[in-house]
Order: C-alpha cells, then sequence, then structure tokens
C-alpha cells in the first residue's frame, strides 16, 4: 500500500456514476506490487446540499466539478485506518471538512489527519454512519435511504473483485478480495474481526430490511443481485 499522500495526486480512475438519487460512486485503481487494486469512493447528498465523502479519492478536475455541483463536501469518512491515502489531500482542499473514522482506527488515521468525531451527526435521518458489530470497532459502514430503496456502503468488509487476473489476481483471490461471488476477504477476518457472532448478527440485521437494493463494497463490484441473500450467505461464511 503506497504512504498516504501529502498533496492532491491523481490516480487512474474511471468517471462517477450515480447508482440512486444523490448517490454518486468512483473506481479508482492503486498500484501494487504485483498489479492493480481496485478501490472505490461513494459521495452522498445530504437533504440540506452538504456532501458526505466516503473513502476519498483525488479525482481529476472534471469529476471534481461532478461533486461540486451536487453539493457541498462537509464530511469525509475514513472508514478504517487503511483507507487514509488521499485524506489529507481532501481535508487541504476543503479545510472545513469535518473527519469522521470509527474509534478503533482513530489512533492510525490521527497520524495522518486529525479525527474530528467517531459518531458523525449528519443531520439527516436518512444517511447514518455506523462501527460494524465484531470488528474491534475498526470498520465502518453507511446506510443510505432512499424512496427507492436502501444503499449499504461498505469498506473492507466484503470483497467482489470479479476481473482479477494473474499474478496479481492469484494474490487477490488468495487474500479473499476476489472471487466468482462476494466473500469476507481472509485478511479481514484475521485482521478486524473479532467477534464473529457478533458480526454474523450484523449481517442478518442488515439482510432483514426489505428495502435494501445494493451494496457498494470499497473493493469490487456492486452488490445489486439479491443483496439481502449475499448477507445471509456471507453471515454462513463466519
Amino acid at each position: 500500500m503506497p504512504r498516504p499522500f501529502e498533496h492532491w495526486h491523481v490516480l487512474p480512475h474511471d468517471k462517477l456514476t450515480e447508482v440512486d438519487t444523490g448517490i454518486l460512486t468512483v473506481v479508482g485503481r492503486i498500484r501494487m506490487p504485483l498489479g492493480s487494486f481496485p478501490r472505490r469512493m461513494t459521495v452522498v447528498r445530504l437533504h440540506d446540499a452538504r456532501l458526505v465523502v466516503w473513502s476519498p479519492i483525488a479525482l481529476d478536475e472534471n469529476e471534481m466539478a461532478t461533486i461540486e455541483a451536487l453539493g457541498r463536501p462537509a464530511f469525509l469518512v475514513v472508514p478504517n485506518d487503511h483507507h487514509r491515502l488521499d485524506a489529507k489531500p481532501w481535508k487541504t482542499r476543503y479545510p472545513a471538512l469535518q473527519v469522521a473514522a470509527p474509534a478503533g482506527a482513530r489512533a492510525n488515521v490521527d497520524q495522518v489527519i486529525r479525527v474530528d468525531t467517531t459518531f458523525p451527526d449528519f443531520g439527516d435521518a436518512d444517511v447514518r454512519m455506523v462501527v460494524v458489530a465484531g470488528t474491534r470497532e475498526r470498520e465502518a459502514a453507511l446506510l443510505v435511504h432512499r424512496p427507492s430503496g436502501t444503499t449499504i456502503v461498505l469498506n473492507d468488509l466484503v470483497g467482489n473483485v470479479r476481473d482479477a487476473t494473474g499474478l496479481a489476481g492469484f494474490m487477490f483471490r488468495l487474500a479473499g478480495f476476489a472471487g466468482p461471488e462476494p466473500r469476507i476477504p481472509r485478511v479481514v477476518k484475521r485482521l478486524l474481526v473479532d467477534d464473529a457472532r457478533a458480526l454474523r448478527e450484523q449481517l442478518l440485521e442488515w439482510a432483514g430490511l426489505e428495502s435494501l437494493r445494493r451494496i457498494l463494497v470499497s473493493h469490487g463490484d456492486p452488490i445489486v443481485e439479491d443483496p439481502r441473500l449475499t448477507l445471509r450467505r456471507l453471515s454462513e461464511s463466519l
């Protein structure tokens, strides 16, 4: 993993796409020793046109203009301490951003950028950050409710990389981030999960959301085909 950037540094990325009203997402790529690895940023518009930026990625100016047309960046969520790469440049570009991170990740995130809160109040009942149960308070998730349904934004908890090839692809599959179906990566189970029962209950709670339409993950494709069943299957893997 590269060292966190000090300045705005644009790496290869796709264009922003709107997956639901006021929810933009974009996939970038990090260069790794054996190849490149996908990473996702999601931007959510609150009811008052402020924005929540989840797992920040520095984008080119055309894409940044799209974000700024959606609203004013107000919250920067670093969902765990491995997603700090572009946090400082974002804070420099938008000094008024309130930085949020889960409590278990705070100390490491603070080494790069000062965390303002571990329980952000977005002032919008339809958008809520939660700390994922059973993850040592190191992993966060975002729940976004829209008239069309609910989106859950996850981070490293679930990997769904479908296009991994070559030696890099082999390593990503070995770690559990890549494969034919969504999975909880082996490395995540080893490093983040300390209470499998609590995490299982968390996944089943989300699976009970009749309004659930999609799950966005930081590494891999969105889960849109029966996301509730996917969560139940993931719970069984613990």
